[in-house]
């Protein structure tokens, strides 16, 4: 690939887990950082995510935006990586990876933002509810090492990065499952260069 990787970000947002991603892969990255407001809202990067958010990722002529998107952007454009599995042994990493993406941010949001569904209005909730939601990924995790399986894989990065932030803030109940899972995919040395590259960038508190 000769095409230019170039982020766009900030470091207080959930481009940390698309900086995670791309320190996974390997491959040189350029990084535009956006200050929250006017910058991400109109101008030129408006044409590349017209929601006015981060992360993006452009490769070229390419651009992605969403998380989850870009960690299965990356895996796939960067197969050597083998952060994705081989496509026919991909069921358990596209549930994982978009579990992530559907019912667990949702969920994580909802409650934490104490939304109360009814009852008589559950099924028009996907996700069914916050404690089925945690539950699954208890079991999963006391399954397998990792999301997919046996191996590290870019579901870890993204529905992983939720669940380590999840146990930072409150959002997400300390489990032992989840604290042992959560050492063990950021003791990888891509999630500490990541870390250190966003860490960096923070600005001091006023």
């Amino acid at each position: 690939m000769t095409d230019t990787l170039t982020l766009y970000s900030n470091p207080m947002s959930r481009g940390r887990i698309a900086r995670w991603m791309l320190e996974e892969v390997g491959a040189p990255y350029d990084t535009v950082y956006l200050a929250y407001g006017p910058p991400m809202k109109c101008g030129e990067y408006a044409a590349i995510n017209p929601m006015g958010k981060v992360p993006s990722l452009r490769h070229g002529e390419t651009v992605v935006t969403e998380c989850g998107a870009i960690c299965a952007y990356l895996a796939d454009t960067f197969p050597e990586t083998e952060l994705a599995p081989p496509p026919g042994a991909r069921g358990a990493y596209y549930r994982w990876l978009f579990f992530g993406a559907g019912p667990l941010e949702a969920a994580v949001t909802n409650n934490a933002l104490a939304v109360v569904v009814p009852d008589e209005k559950r099924g028009f909730v996907g996700y069914g509810s916050f404690p089925l939601v945690i539950d699954a990924l208890e079991r999963r995790l006391g399954e397998t090492a990792f999301l997919a399986g046996d191996r590290f894989t870019a579901a870890d990065v993204y529905t992983g990065s939720q669940i380590s932030w999840g146990l930072a803030f409150g959002t997400i109940e300390r489990r032992p499952v989840f604290e042992d899972y959560a050492a063990r995919i950021n003791a990888r040395p891509a999630y500490a260069r990541a870390k250190a590259l966003d860490d960096a960038a923070t600005p001091a508190p006023a």
